[in-house]
């Protein structure tokens, strides 16, 4: 059985080591795949154009985990809703049929709740192009599906950090950190959590739902996340102040449907990535 990744970034690997450690066999498409670890098998591709490798013929799930080239509307539809298509175009042509079809999406297309609860049964109410373009997505990836005998599951990822994504740490670090003078909710996973999640949807015996939300145990304020790393650094608490627009959008996103397929975070809550972050544990993948 091969599991193949459409779109083999820092997420990806990490998810296809995982994948290699259970006893599968791992495909990436990527554009430079002689970046990958031995593990995992590289073929170049693009998944913004329709000449894509052949899909192997035993494959039992598919993980698209792509990303912008850019943050722009045009790189965003390119990415994500033309890999989308893109990718599916490729196992109708080779008459695959796999179990399952992961796409990595984002919170962002919930908008902002005004720091209410959401979970999967909240009608997405995407306020940017990135959030709208990841729903057209979605919808393309659980319309197409429909009756194939392959089951969709879009996995909805809040901001992830880890190894090498250190935005937060990175203001407190230079002083340029401001604690929102309004509470403000996050929602994070760490990159760990991110693909072992991807793991464990698609390698589950249950039947999976069309659409969980990947994030941790705790939609923490801003200001408690920064006083923390401030306190954790030895630095003094960043000012407060306004901030404009929330990033990524104010809301409190639940994690009891992931956590009910037996998944287990290694990270609960920001605490403890971030401490790991600061003492060096962990890599990004180039």
């Amino acid at each position: 059985m091969t599991i193949l990744l459409a779109g083999c970034g820092d997420l990806g690997t990490e998810a296809g080591l995982r994948f290699a450690a259970a006893g599968q066999r791992v495909v990436g498409w990527r554009r430079s795949p002689d970046k990958l670890p031995a593990e995992i098998e590289g073929a170049a591709a693009n998944l913004s154009t329709a000449e894509l490798p052949p899909v192997p013929a035993d494959t039992t799930a598919v993980v698209i985990a792509v990303a912008a080239d850019a943050p722009t509307e045009e790189a965003y539809r390119s990415a994500y809703l033309d890999g989308v298509a893109h990718v599916l175009d490729a196992l109708e042509r080779d008459r695959v049929t796999p179990e399952r079809v992961l796409f990595v999406s984002s919170t962002a297309v919930h908008g902002d709740a005004g720091g209410g609860w959401i979970d999967e049964n909240t009608t997405p109410e995407p306020a940017g192009f990135s959030g709208r373009i990841m729903r057209e997505a979605e919808e393309l990836l659980l319309k197409r599906l429909d009756g194939t005998g392959t089951s969709p599951i879009v996995l909805r990822l809040g901001g992830i950090y880890g190894p090498g994504r250190t935005r937060l740490i990175d203001q407190v670090r230079t002083g340029s950190a401001i604690i929102p003078d309004q509470p403000r909710f996050t929602n994070r996973i760490h990159r760990d959590d991110a693909a072992g999640a991807i793991v464990r949807l698609c390698t589950m015996s249950a039947v999976p739902s069309p659409v969980y939300l990947g994030v941790d145990n705790d939609p923490a304020e801003l200001g408690d996340v920064l006083r923390f790393l401030a306190a954790e650094l030895g630095m003094d608490v960043p000012s407060t102040g306004s901030l404009g627009d929330a990033r990524g959008g104010n809301k409190r996103c639940s994690n009891a449907l992931l956590r009910e397929t037996g998944f287990s975070f290694k990270y609960p809550t920001f605490r403890e990535g971030y401490r790991d972050i600061l003492a060096g544990v962990g890599v990004r993948h180039p």
